[in-house]
């Protein structure tokens, strides 16, 4: 097995994008010279260090008090030690010894990123004031408002520039993102999330730009980039094409205004019960504000009652928060200088629409990636929030065909969604949608999965949580692991790791590794990390155990590292020994 003191447990001198906070000439327009954010000389990842909140202070500020967090100690925290992996047989024969075993070949080397939900916090049609009036009763409202909304790029950036790091240390084959990069779907919002990753100029400000040439989350700065050598493909979630992750676009029943509402100048107004009440929409109680990109906090302005302004608020109008249809956010994919140009969409399909697609990551190994769109339609006729798990027919159909040639092709599989399933209570709006437009319950869902005995795992994000969790079947190569990724938005802010390995008795071993960006003291991404803390003291939005399952195992400061052990099927173990005998 891996050495579980020195996987992945190293730090290095990290070549500098540029001095910290260094840009000269940086106005509006981005004219002269602007120079990236370095990220901290030290990369490690959770098996060696982890970052642990401090004690919630004793006196009792609000999410909208930004400018008092210093003061009262909110967003303080500690590098503790490190998190171990956790053995995991779940899946095993009862007979199975994992200290018996050793990592015998490394297969393959990716990474996860997941809901980093880059914001326009400009943009007239959000639900910002929403937060203020459910912040003690509904933790979740943190979702639509928290002061990280301020620095979602730089945060990104550092990411990158974290796994560029760890690449130089140890090649990665690929990386997966598992969705929602955008907050509401809206072009300018996309358009920063690729150009991150393709390492291009970057103007994270919006209408006016207010502060453009003052402000460091408005400042245009110079990303840098994923390295070329790793491919990364991308999967959709439904903040990527819903407005705010929750209602469709074009629906002429509960918001007829809502597309045009991206690009106007007067600020959104809707019912302050919108979040337990979907269909309240329509009803104009309140404006939702805007942040001021103006103060150095964010400042929220233009919020509360209608009856307390005299007119409409109003902001700078930009056509690039428009928003985009299933089909644009896909073709979109193909302006891209990263590798390979689509990201994993082929072309025709993304012009009907259609984000599905699998992939190789690697010619001399028989595994193949799906990558699937489970997120509900525009057309679906729900008027909740459209967080559900869901497949069309057309989507089951593809799904079970996938799975269906990787058997027959002697493929090992793994499952990248958006949405991971049978974690959250059937009435969740994050559950397995259950409507009879839903081509496949989530009994049916799992029987066809267990039915599959090279599917290795399913890997999600769409929680912001950490999670493992045991799929067992009727035979022990018929079980798969489920990974869930957390947010980069959200505390704890991390990424994943994974690497897979043949072990030296033909069983595979999957092991994931959460990763905190090296962020540099100073700079924006740091002073993210310290409001996502803030932000987790504040409402306790980091669940330690989300479910009551009993397969999901604790996790300490909102981090889970564990080596997943899978049986294979003896056909598979014929075909391993075969391509790797033992010397």
């Amino acid at each position: 097995m891996v050495d579980r003191r020195d996987f992945l447990k190293f730090s290095f001198a990290v070549a500098p994008a540029a001095s910290g906070l260094a840009f000269a000439g940086c106005g509006g327009n981005g004219a002269g010279p602007v120079l990236g954010y370095a990220i901290a000389p030290e990369v490690y990842t959770t098996r060696l260090y982890t970052v642990v909140p401090g004690t919630k202070p004793a006196i009792t500020i609000h999410l909208v008090e930004v400018a008092k967090f210093k003061q009262y100690g909110y967003g303080n925290w500690t590098l503790g030690g490190a998190l171990n992996s956790e053995i995991r047989t779940d899946l095993m024969p009862a007979s199975f010894n994992a200290s018996l075993v050793s990592n015998k070949e490394k297969l393959l080397s990716f990474f996860t990123i997941t809901d980093i939900h880059i914001t326009d916090k400009e943009a007239p049609n959000q639900l910002i004031y929403l937060e203020q009036l459910y912040e003690t009763q509904v933790p979740a409202a943190a979702s639509i408002y928290s002061p990280v909304m301020l620095y979602s790029t730089h945060v990104l950036d550092a990411t990158v520039q974290t796994i560029n790091a760890l690449h130089a240390k140890s090649p990665i084959d690929f990386g997966l993102s598992l969705g929602d990069v955008c907050n509401s779907s809206m072009y300018n919002e996309l358009r920063w999330y690729i150009d991150v990753l393709d390492g291009k100029l970057i103007q994270p400000s919006s209408g006016a730009h207010l502060g453009a040439d003052s402000i460091d989350y408005q400042k245009p700065y110079q990303a840098m980039g994923l390295d070329k050598a790793i491919p990364w493909y991308q999967t959709l979630g439904n903040h990527d094409h819903f407005w705010m992750g929750s209602i469709p676009v074009d629906n002429s029943v509960l918001r007829p205004d809502l597309r045009a509402s991206y690009t106007s100048e007067a600020v959104f107004s809707t019912s302050n019960k919108m979040l337990l009440a979907p269909t309240s929409i329509g009803d104009h109680e309140s404006y939702m504000g805007v942040l001021d990109g103006s103060t150095p906090y964010g400042d929220i302005k233009y919020a509360g009652p209608n009856k307390n302004f005299t007119s409409p608020p109003l902001v700078a109008k930009d056509d690039a928060r428009r928003p985009l249809k299933r089909d644009e956010w896909l073709t979109e994919f193909f302006t891209t200088t990263s590798n390979p140009v689509g990201h994993g969409f082929k072309l025709t399909d993304a012009k009907n629409g259609f984000a599905c697609y699998s992939f190789v990551p690697k010619s001399t190994l028989p595994l193949k990636v799906i990558v699937l769109d489970n997120t509900q339609r525009e057309d679906d006729g729900s008027n909740e929030i459209h967080g559900h798990g869901f497949l069309d027919a057309q989507r089951w159909t593809w799904l079970k065909n996938e799975l269906k040639m990787g058997d027959a092709a002697g493929q090992l599989m793994i499952v990248s969604a958006h949405i991971p399933i049978d974690v959250e209570n059937p009435a969740s709006p994050m559950a397995w949608w259950n409507d009879n437009l839903n081509a496949v319950d989530l009994a049916g869902l799992v029987a066809e999965l267990h039915s599959h005995p090279n599917l290795l795992l399913w890997v999600s994000g769409h929680r912001h949580f950490n999670v493992v969790k045991a799929f067992a079947g009727s035979a022990p190569e018929n079980g798969f692991w489920q990974v869930e990724t957390s947010s980069l938005r959200d505390f704890p802010q991390q990424f994943r790791m994974f690497e897979i390995h043949l072990n030296s008795d033909y069983t595979i071993s999957i092991v994931t590794t959460n990763v905190d960006p090296a962020v540099q003291d100073g700079t924006p991404a740091a002073k993210s990390r310290s409001y996502a803390v803030a932000t987790w003291q504040i409402v306790k939005n980091a669940n330690n155990n989300p479910t009551a399952d009993p397969s999901i195992h604790p996790l300490p400061n909102g981090s889970y590292n564990a080596e997943l052990f899978k049986q294979l099927s003896p056909e598979m173990v014929l075909k391993m020994k075969a391509l790797f005998p033992r010397a």
